[in-house]
């Protein structure tokens, strides 16, 4: 949020001077002309501050989770289900709110609304912080008069996603410890452990073994060169979060994942339950189909299944069923098309992709129980190969300078 120096003229004619902070010059004047105010110029004021306001804005973003959506919701519930009026229901979250960005963003929300905006609209304007799925959810409740149905809606659906999050991250934790103890063992050894052995063998003055050679040369290396590759490991970082930042590269980032064994598979049943189960919110919410098909694509968090629903709803456009369509982009199992079918003839499509939702959700229990018992086995590997080049490494020598001491 950036600040605004203004010259504006009131209902009488006199000219005011003063300053206020909004998203755009645009969101300046609205908010000038929702106050009875005439703007005449607005210009951007520079502050010594900028760059620390962004870098805390950028790190309040960062830290936005799923919990403060949640809380979001329900308190949203509650006061419009009490008849408190928006604005003030809003202002009243943001002074409790203790993510910085969140509160920023309802306090402009609020001066929106101040200033004819209805909350979509408004809450639109601060994508990073409001998922667009949300965002529909609220204009479908804004048009039916059921707002505080479709925050109680998006607090299921948040609570839901909450859980199937918890639940991976759960999975690949030990995992992911022991890899990086695994590392971090390593770098000590090199560093460490290996130049300590490095300065008997030196004194030994016979032929080591090529395990020993390959300890000492990889050793070497490290202790010489570490700036360097900490140079160019993180310039290939910055090349990979520049890749990312591409759609192309993003999509066959997340193409990737889903051909990772194991874990590729937990990531796609995990990305079609949270399509099948927001899909269905959105039906309920009467959200027309082939908008509920688009912003659903987006709220996947796969843009390679993203691509694939793309087409989905391109097919339905053209006239074809969602059965046919779902079909043909090779996501869904035969069973999961089969109860989409059942759906359509019946008329009662969402609460079919509620029960697809609920299958995914069995699946991904299975995966993740199936995970460990298949990770632990390649762990194991992995650290005993790591012990036994250790151990050739170095024991090896001392060995040969024990037999030859005894002869």
């Amino acid at each position: 949020m950036a600040n605004f120096a203004y010259k504006a003229r009131n209902a009488n004619g006199k000219l005011i001077n003063g300053q206020l902070d909004a998203e755009s010059a645009l969101s300046a004047a609205q908010t000038l002309s929702g106050r009875g105010l005439i703007p005449i110029a607005i210009e951007a004021t520079s502050g010594g501050t900028d760059i620390l306001e962004q870098v805390s804005n950028w790190w309040s973003v960062r830290q936005l989770s799923i919990n403060d959506l949640i809380l979001f919701s329900r308190q949203m519930y509650s006061l419009t289900k009490a008849g408190v009026p928006l604005t003030r229901a809003i202002n009243s979250l943001a002074e409790s709110s203790r993510n910085q960005a969140l509160k920023q963003a309802l306090l402009g929300i609020t001066r929106k609304i101040e200033s004819g905006q209805p909350l979509s609209q408004a809450m639109a304007q601060y994508d990073k912080i409001f998922p667009m799925l949300l965002i529909s959810i609220i204009n479908v409740g804004e048009t039916t008069g059921g707002l505080e149905q479709a925050f109680l809606q998006i607090g299921h659906y948040l609570e839901r996603e909450k859980e199937t999050q918890s639940r991976i991250k759960t999975a690949l934790r030990y995992p992911g410890m022991v890899i990086v103890a695994m590392a971090i063992a390593m770098v000590i050894v090199n560093i460490y452990v290996i130049p300590a052995f490095k300065g008997i063998f030196d004194k030994l003055g016979s032929q080591l073994p090529w395990q020993t050679r390959l300890l000492m040369s990889i050793s070497e290396f490290s202790v010489n060169y570490w700036p360097h590759v900490l140079v160019v490991l993180c310039a290939i970082a910055l090349l990979f979060v520049k890749y990312l930042q591409s759609p192309d590269g993003l999509r066959k980032w997340h193409w990737f994942l889903l051909k990772i064994p194991a874990v590729g598979s937990i990531i796609e049943r995990a990305s079609m339950e949270r399509f099948s189960r927001s899909f269905a919110m959105t039906l309920n919410a009467g959200v027309p189909l082939i908008q509920g098909i688009s912003i659903v694509a987006k709220a996947v968090g796969n843009e390679y299944i993203g691509g694939k629903l793309h087409r989905m709803r391109i097919g339905i456009e053209k006239g074809d069923s969602i059965s046919r369509m779902a079909k043909s982009i090779g996501l869904f199992p035969p069973l999961v098309i089969q109860m989409i079918m059942v759906g359509e003839e019946s008329g009662n499509i969402a609460e079919m992709l509620l029960e697809v939702a609920d299958f995914y959700e069995g699946e991904i229990d299975a995966e993740l129980k199936n995970l460990a018992s298949v990770i632990e086995p390649i762990l194991i590997v992995g650290i005993g190969m790591m012990v036994l080049v250790l151990a050739l490494g170095i024991f090896l020598p001392m060995w040969d300078l024990s037999s030859n001491m005894q002869r």
